[in-house]
């Protein structure tokens, strides 16, 4: 299969496997390649158990996190499953082709049924504002301004870059506000996701290392591994990111990305500090990898959190914005601030994966954030959230839930039950059957979570609801 790596004691009943060091093929794609081999050979028959991560580990002298991230291939290819507290085993219904992975349809942060809140009336665990938070004419009235558009132009693509007085708006507003930069430097999205794909589609080939924070966007992680990266999760803590771990992983994978939540991340609610952000800058110069700043939450927070695009100066750093959180999910508009001499080759990619993004959309945005009524709308959100997270707080301290940080505002907290033997996904399953949606700590961290807590929109969850179903739960 491969040549040898290191000489090792074989495992009595389980096929050996040889890795090779020096291949120009990554150790986990080795690794995930020999074991889609056994198990189709049937050498590994449905119900074994694999080796342990540590006995892998061990017995291959390779890092925890290389043989986490193969397993976590192996059960995204619906070959393998994760059972708490037993270990990983080849699934008893595996794939039958290599080239069509067939997979049980499962809810996950990724579900159609997620985002549209099927069998759910309360959406407690949600990525998004209630309706009827939002300024009950700001919308309606700049989607209606930007139907007057010019009739050829609704006969035609818009500009490939995106609609150029929004863009110039952003440069503007982003240059008064946080970094000095140019409508030319500005390329818009079909929303955040959008933009992470199109830098991973232009920076990185399958098997390079990305890092991502965890927990960390849910989303985010399943993307990095449908692009054939190597998913490195670094710690956020409530202290914030765990830059040793992170230095340590960077000398070890040479990752090619950082994606990073700078304002009130996604999902435990912290900022990073200003000697953090410095710190992270440093290390992004020192390891060579590109920072993308997620920043789409920056509008609703309170205070003056750092921006790492503005002390990069736009050189290492693609700064990502929204307006989902603040206007609209459904606008699908995004925005992606592109260092040095990166645009030409990220709107090439644009055109290339959809062509040109929606000019009415845009129109509606400009809209939209030119009037005082959004101004005003921001600030109503932000008292509505200020005062959402105090009594979410206050109610979870009453049932004894803990917090995994204390949330600088914003829409989310992430708070649980560690010493309670509870399994996170199995009270989601047991709330969704209530009506009740809950986004359990499996959706948010890069490994098998063991953890039993679940980050909770505090617009939706401050609801009797579900404290009546947290105080039963622990009865």
């Amino acid at each position: 299969m491969f040549a040898a790596m290191n000489a090792h004691t074989p495992v009595p009943g389980y096929p050996e496997l040889t890795l090779q060091r020096q291949s120009e093929i990554s150790l986990v794609d080795q690794i995930v390649q020999a074991l889609r081999q056994q198990i189709e050979r049937q050498t590994l028959k449905p119900g074994a158990r694999l080796l342990s991560v540590r006995q892998f580990a061990t017995q291959y002298q390779v890092s925890t996190f290389t043989v986490v991230e193969a397993y976590e291939r192996l059960i995204n290819l619906g070959l393998t499953e994760a059972r708490r507290g037993a270990g990983y085993f080849v699934k008893k219904r595996a794939v039958s082709d290599l080239n069509t992975p067939v997979r049980e349809p499962v809810f996950d942060a990724l579900s159609p049924d997620w985002y549209s809140g099927v069998s759910a009336s309360l959406l407690a665990g949600s990525g998004w504002l209630p309706p009827e938070w939002y300024g009950a004419d700001t919308l309606p009235d700049a989607v209606r301004q930007a139907m007057r558009i010019p009739a050829q132009r609704l006969r035609g693509y818009g500009h490939p870059a995106g609609f150029p007085a929004l863009r110039q708006h952003l440069a503007q507003t982003l240059s008064q506000d946080l970094f000095t930069v140019s409508a030319d430097q500005i390329l818009l999205t079909h929303g955040a996701t959008h933009a992470f794909d199109l830098i991973l589609r232009c920076l990185c080939k399958p098997g390079d290392s990305v890092m991502i924070e965890t927990p960390g966007y849910s989303n985010l992680m399943a993307l990095v591994r449908a692009h054939g990266c190597q998913l490195i999760g670094i710690p956020r803590t409530a202290d914030g990111l765990d830059l040793q771990a992170l230095q340590r992983l960077a000398a070890e994978h040479k990752p090619r990305l950082m994606f990073v939540n700078t304002v009130l991340q996604n999902p435990i609610g912290t900022s990073l500090s200003q000697p953090q952000a410095h710190r992270l800058l440093a290390l992004a110069e020192q390891h060579q990898f590109y920072l993308v700043e997620d920043d789409i939450y920056r509008e609703l927070s309170v205070r003056n959190a750092p921006s790492l695009a503005a002390l990069d100066g736009l050189q290492r750093v693609f700064r990502i914005g929204s307006y989902s959180k603040t206007l609209s999910p459904s606008l699908r508009v995004g925005s992606v601030c592109v260092p040095g001499d990166m645009m030409p080759v990220l709107l090439q990619m644009k055109m290339l994966s959809g062509l040109t993004t929606s000019e009415i959309n845009e129109r509606a945005v400009l809209h939209a954030i030119q009037s005082g009524q959004y101004r005003r709308m921001l600030e109503r959100l932000r008292r509505h959230l200020d005062l959402a997270q105090q009594e979410v707080q206050e109610q979870f301290a009453s049932l004894g839930l803990q917090l995994l940080a204390k949330p600088e505002g914003g829409m989310f907290l992430s708070a649980g039950l560690p010493d309670s033997g509870l399994d996170a996904r199995e009270v989601a399953d047991r709330a969704r059957a209530e009506g009740i949606l809950l986004a359990p700590a499996t959706f948010f961290e890069t490994g098998i979570s063991n953890r039993c807590w679940w980050r909770f929109n505090v617009a939706h969850a401050n609801d009797a609801r579900l404290f009546q179903f947290l105080r039963k739960l622990l009865q």
